[in-house]
């Protein structure tokens, strides 16, 4: 059978970006493949293009790690069909939970701004590589360039592989995290060195110097820091503990405090729910007084340490509680001028339904997750809240995730 009639037509886009066909009667996920284009399969789950590409489609990949890397999925988007799919996924989710409100033009970070890396090691031909899952596969991908990493990180991978080498067994693969803070490389690796390390505490600090690294941490355990990293959030410098979460990119951190801060209106008095390190608490303590809550000890700690050396802050209190367990109450909430909550990617419903029962005028929601989102307006709304408007900003570049934030009023 030819090309030209086994072709199959590529008429939509999933929530992956991967292309959409009907074949024998069922939707069939097509990674890589645009709508108008044909495609033939050839073995597996696998296709190939036939005739000619979208127009939608880049001409030239930005990364040349594509496409056997697993991180970036749509690198294959021209830009204008990227914005619109990746705007649509936060539609999408609104409309699956009967919600809409006017959506704002999505906000993006610069490529080659991400400060957060997990990176796989393994063991090639002898030697361990660093670099990220392939696609679709367990193979390692060596990184030599990317398009979303800051080049802080790409330019010592290198350095960081003998690193590596010289505190992990030979034995296993390895994990190596790093975080780019503003004055050197903060890395976290999944094992403990071995005893040969504490005797080669020289080698270590050198191979440490060459890779740029300021703080090093194996398995929890702190092996040697140079200097404590230090991040920058809303104009204060603050020390992340080892492994801290922290937004993907430091443009984030700005994007999201300007988008929670204008979505507070007047209110004097502001929960920061699921704190964290600060990221939104700093921004909005230029303007309201903040009660920062959060589970995590070493993080309201450091929040603290953050807050007690920098000026211009109005109050900042700290609660620790697992709002997952123990959310607060509706007379606890109504406390507060206004809320923000900027949960992790399972969303915040028991704290959402105690907030549909309180008064709190105004609503600032942060989410990683459109879904969980969706889910936790539908509970507000049908409290008693207006969905008023949300922002998609796009922090991970070229994959499905989506960060977004959400306007609510009570009614």
């Amino acid at each position: 059978m030819s090309d030209a009639q086994s072709a199959i037509r590529v008429t939509g886009l999933g929530a992956q970006g991967d292309g959409l066909a009907a074949i024998d009667g069922q939707t069939r996920h097509i990674p890589g493949a645009l709508p108008g284009e044909d495609v033939a399969h050839t073995t597996g789950d696998t296709y190939r293009l036939v005739g000619s590409p979208s127009a939608a489609r880049r001409d030239d990949p930005l990364c040349p790690h594509v496409p056997q890397c697993g991180g970036c999925s749509v690198q294959h988007m021209d830009d204008d069909l990227y914005r619109t799919w990746k705007s649509e996924l936060l539609t999408a989710a609104l409309l699956q939970r009967g919600l809409s409100c006017p959506l704002s033009p999505m906000l993006s970070v610069p490529l080659r701004s991400r400060r957060r890396a997990s990176l796989s090691g393994e063991w090639i031909d002898g030697a361990l590589r660093l670099g990220f899952q392939g696609r679709q596969s367990h193979d390692l991908e060596p990184v030599t360039d990317c398009a979303v990493l800051r080049p802080a990180i790409v330019a010592r991978i290198a350095q960081l592989e003998r690193l590596a080498v010289f505190v992990t067994s030979r034995a296993k693969p390895v994990r190596v995290s790093v975080l780019a803070a503003d004055n050197g490389l903060d890395l976290t690796i999944d094992q403990r060195p071995p005893k040969s390390a504490d005797r080669n505490a020289a080698t270590l600090a050198e191979l440490m110097r060459a890779a740029g690294a300021i703080r090093l941490t194996c398995a929890d355990q702190l092996v040697l820091q140079v200097a404590a990293p230090s991040v920058l959030i809303a104009g204060v410098p603050v020390t992340p503990p080892p492994g801290a979460f922290l937004q993907a990119t430091s443009e984030t951190d700005a994007l999201l405090a300007e988008r929670v801060v204008s979505g507070l209106g007047k209110a004097k008095r502001v929960l920061d729910l699921f704190c964290g390190l600060g990221t939104l608490s700093f921004a909005i303590a230029r303007k309201a007084r903040v009660t920062a809550v959060d589970s995590d000890a070493a993080l309201l700690s450091a929040l603290q340490a953050a807050t007690n050396g920098a000026p211009g802050l109005k109050p900042v209190e700290r609660l620790r509680r697992d709002l997952f367990r123990d959310p607060l109450s509706p007379k606890e909430l109504n406390t507060a001028d206004a809320v923000v909550l900027d949960p992790p990617r399972a969303g915040a419903a028991a704290q959402c339904e105690s907030l549909a029962r309180s008064k709190v005028p105004r609503i600032v929601m942060v989410s990683c997750n459109p879904a969980t989102l969706a889910r936790d307006l539908r509970i507000l709304v049908d409290g008693g809240y207006t969905l008023e408007s949300a922002t998609p900003i796009d922090q991970f570049l070229f994959t499905h995730h989506l960060e977004a934030v959400a306007f609510l009023a009570r009614r």
